[in-house]
């Protein structure tokens, strides 16, 4: 349902909340912008499911993802991008991207997280064709430092894939068996036609981590310590309201998977975040299974973080503090009907939702924001947009405010920032932005002080409010929209709640 102002108060009340005081782009730290290129092929794009929750960049200033080549895609028209062409992962680090290539054959690979220690894991073609897709295979792979790929295997089905790895060498992912299952058949998980299992794969062995009772189960994050967060079907009975069996999240250690509950529905939609302690972060259905609500294990219980009023929020990071981000909905629509209710970026912790606005200068009525990434110093990254999407910015919140990252680059840059998905422990920021001609790169700021010439180009006309920026070019705004369409969810325009873990390879 969507929601127009009904009464003065709430108005009053939002704009209230928004009220964040203007500040001087002086007041943040400049950054050296580096564009991170591609492979030969025209748009690189990071992280193959560019969703949250997915650690690209580490504090050594090592960067994976997965870029085009020249090379056309053998599997046309099942391509991995809109270009048909072939993406490989890579490791960009000290100004040289490095092709980590694929498994035999003429394939897509992909780098989705990189650890402490250069480890990387993501996904590759294997050259095979899934019988039940009529698709190519897709693999859960590795890298090691030296970039040497290891195919982690199946549990005897066609398809895995690897989400995340520690300093250790764990990876933790999904991997299919050769056992029908008509809760992963489409549009149900992944459709793939069999069941899927979590996995934790180390030393060259694929450990097999079970479910809470029903036929699937897959693991998104592992800790240092070994601690695994996923998701599982907690039996094979169909929720009446929803058509599929209740999904809860789990937490994995010394050998056994703890379910840890729901916050009044069945649906986990969403569970992007495990740090060093052991805490928990997700989002699931109420009990009504049509509203969504962010979630945070503290370790014993779920606690429900609520929105600002409207029906979905979620939870997309959180850091080893137990601070939370994602993004919160109000009751009061976006002018644009279509575009549903307005959302705002928020910080979550001890207890308190702060609101963390949008740009300065910015009307707080027709513009959502969400946060993508925390790191250690409550430094926080994501995007900004209007309520049509006809306008975007990557931003940067720290120390109560928020500032679009395209003033704090030199003003000659090509480069149009439109996404922040990533700042580590030393405040670097990785994320997309879009040429004049449409092409997406991924980029990496590396902080230069306060001072303009210290980080290279022309700082002259360095400005504080996107008011005074040059419009985007038709192309740009295409190709932000194509990227950011998938997302519109996590913007808090639209909540797909049944099938909620479609693949995007």
């Amino acid at each position: 349902m969507k929601f127009k102002f009904s009464t003065y108060t709430t108005t009053v009340a939002l704009l209230a909340a928004l009220a964040i005081p203007l500040q001087l782009v002086a007041q943040h730290t400049r950054y050296k912008l580096i564009d991170l290129g591609t492979l030969a092929g025209p748009n690189n794009f990071g992280a193959v499911s560019q969703g949250v929750g997915l650690q690209v960049l580490n504090n050594r200033g090592i960067v994976t993802g997965s870029a085009e080549t020249s090379i056309p895609d053998p599997y046309t028209p099942n391509c991995s991008n809109p270009d048909c062409l072939v993406s490989h992962a890579f490791r960009w680090y000290k100004g040289i991207i490095t092709d980590l290539g694929a498994l035999p054959g003429i394939n897509n690979s992909f780098g989705n997280w990189i650890s402490a220690n250069g480890l990387i894991s993501g996904a590759s073609q294997n050259s095979g064709i899934d019988p039940l897709l009529g698709s190519p295979e897709l693999r859960a792979v590795s890298w090691n430092q030296v970039g040497q790929i290891a195919d982690l295997g199946t549990f005897g089905g066609y398809e895995s894939f690897a989400n995340a790895v520690n300093t250790r060498g764990q990876v933790v992912g999904f991997a299919t068996n050769a056992i029908p299952d008509p809760f992963n058949t489409a549009p149900n998980l992944y459709g793939l036609g069999t069941q899927m299992h979590a996995f934790l794969w180390e030393n060259g062995e694929m450990r097999d981590l079970g479910t809470l009772g029903g036929p699937d189960s897959t693991a998104f994050w592992v800790n240092e310590a070994g601690q695994v967060a996923g998701f599982s079907y907690t039996s094979s009975i169909p929720n009446p309201i929803t058509g599929v069996p209740p999904q809860h999240p789990f937490l994995w250690e010394n050998g056994k998977m703890l379910d840890l509950g729901t916050i009044g529905g069945t649906q986990l939609t969403d569970l992007p975040g495990l740090n060093e302690r052991g805490q928990v972060i997700g989002e699931m259905t109420l009990a009504d299974e049509q509203r969504t609500h962010p979630f945070f294990w503290d370790g014993k219980k779920l606690i429900d973080l609520g929105t600002f009023g409207g029906d979905h929020a979620n939870a997309n990071s959180l850091n080893n503090k137990g601070e939370v981000v994602g993004q919160s909905s109000y009751a009061a629509s976006c002018p644009n009907p279509e575009a549903g209710q307005i959302t705002h970026a928020y910080l979550w912790r001890n207890g308190i939702k702060t609101d963390l606005g949008t740009f300065p200068g910015i009307d707080p009525l027709n513009e959502s924001s969400t946060a993508w990434w925390i790191n250690s110093k409550t430094q926080i990254v994501g995007i900004a947009a209007t309520c049509d999407f006809s306008v975007f910015g990557a931003f940067l919140w720290e120390k109560g405010s928020m500032v679009d990252l395209n003033t704090l680059i030199p003003a000659d840059s090509p480069l149009r920032l439109f996404l922040g998905t990533y700042i580590d422990d030393r405040g670097e920021i990785t994320g997309f932005g879009v040429l004049p001609n449409g092409d997406q790169h991924a980029f990496l700021l590396i902080p230069c002080g306060e001072e303009t010439t210290a980080c290279g180009g022309d700082a002259a006309s360095a400005v504080t409010t996107r008011a005074h920026r040059s419009p985007l070019t038709m192309a740009q705004r295409l190709a932000m929209q194509r990227t950011m369409a998938g997302h519109r969810g996590r913007l808090g325009h639209s909540y797909p709640i049944a099938a909620p873990w479609t693949r995007k390879d």
